[in-house]
Parts: structure tokens; C-alpha cells; sequence
């Protein structure tokens, strides 16, 4: 996938984008530890090769999207779909976004966001949504700054672990 981009998009450098591959499995790894660094939550990390692999590329259940700059891949997008009952269609879930921190200010990350739109747009998606860690105020401002709502009156939730084993097991999640 080598598209366009836009022209009121200026990069300090010829971007393409590209759909990972199997053999990216190391470096999809590589770029979620860089993330989960930046977010202050590396020891969270426990994907591995394996589980990426099957879950990726095996059962498909999401797709990554590389930027890439003069043949190197400095950022990278893992998205997969969901699904509105208000709209009655498909969305696009971007879970992980992350530019490398010597390609921030270039015009990456807006370049992969409009890249994601064009593909929501391409397969008929509704909207496209994304959740941001509540201290990351240059994220905010610049997600803010292309048009994006924060939905500050929605509260995620999540069950892991030990809790979702429980609830799927007994009902109960105390």
C-alpha cells in the first residue's frame, strides 16, 4: 500500500506507507515496547513473536500499518475494526500509534492518521476512534487540532486477567 498523500500534508522526507508482513513480527514487537516505554508501561508488555504472529497474522484480528521514510520504518499504526450499532457499520479501532521520536514534528503521525481515513473511508467504516492517556497533552492538542472529539463524558472499562477469567468462569468478578 503506497498511497498519495494529501497535498497540504509537507513531510521533511519521501513517506510511504506499507501493511506489515509475517516476517515484520520482530519489529511490530519492537515498535510496541517503544510505545509502551513512552507511556511509562513497558513492564505491562507480555506479547511476544508467538502470540503476535498468530493473533495478527494467523487469526487476523488486526493489521498493522508501517510509515515508512526513506526505506526505514519510523512509525507504525496497529488498528483492527469494530462496530457501531448506532451507525448499523463498521469502524476503525486504532489501538497503538507511534512515531519514532527522531520523525515527531515532520508530519508522520498526521500523514498516518489521514492514511487510516482513507482506508476507513475506503471500506465503507463509519468513524474511526482511538482512546489517549489522559497526561499526554501534545497528543491531545494535536488530536484537538485534526478535528477529533474526546468523548470526556464516556468512561472506558476493562476486565483482565484474573477478574476476566472469574466473571467468564463463576458470574462473579469480585
Amino acid at each position: 500500500m503506497m498511497p498519495t498523500l494529501s497535498g497540504n500534508i509537507r513531510l521533511k522526507q519521501n513517506l510511504t506507507f506499507r501493511a506489515a508482513a509475517r516476517d515484520d513480527v520482530p519489529l511490530i514487537l519492537e515498535f510496541i515496547k517503544k510505545l509502551a516505554d513512552y507511556e511509562k508501561m513497558l513492564p505491562d508488555v507480555t506479547a511476544t513473536p508467538e502470540l503476535l504472529e498468530h493473533w495478527l497474522f494467523d487469526k487476523r484480528a488486526a493489521e498493522v500499518l508501517f510509515a515508512v521514510a526513506d526505506g526505514k520504518e519510523v512509525g507504525f499504526a496497529l488498528f483492527f475494526s469494530n462496530f457501531s450499532t448506532f451507525l448499523g457499520k463498521a469502524g476503525l479501532y486504532l489501538e497503538d500509534l507511534f512515531v519514532l521520536p527522531d520523525y515527531r514534528g515532520q508530519g508522520i503521525g498526521k500523514a498516518m492518521l489521514a492514511e487510516l481515513a482513507r482506508l476507513s473511508n475506503e471500506r465503507g467504516y463509519g468513524r474511526m476512534e482511538w482512546a489517549c492517556l489522559d497526561w499526554n497533552e501534545p497528543s491531545i492538542n494535536f488530536y484537538r487540532s485534526i478535528g477529533a472529539n474526546d468523548m470526556s463524558d464516556w468512561t472506558t472499562y476493562r476486565l483482565t486477567g484474573s477478574a476476566l477469567v472469574k466473571l467468564a468462569a463463576t458470574g462473579d468478578s469480585t
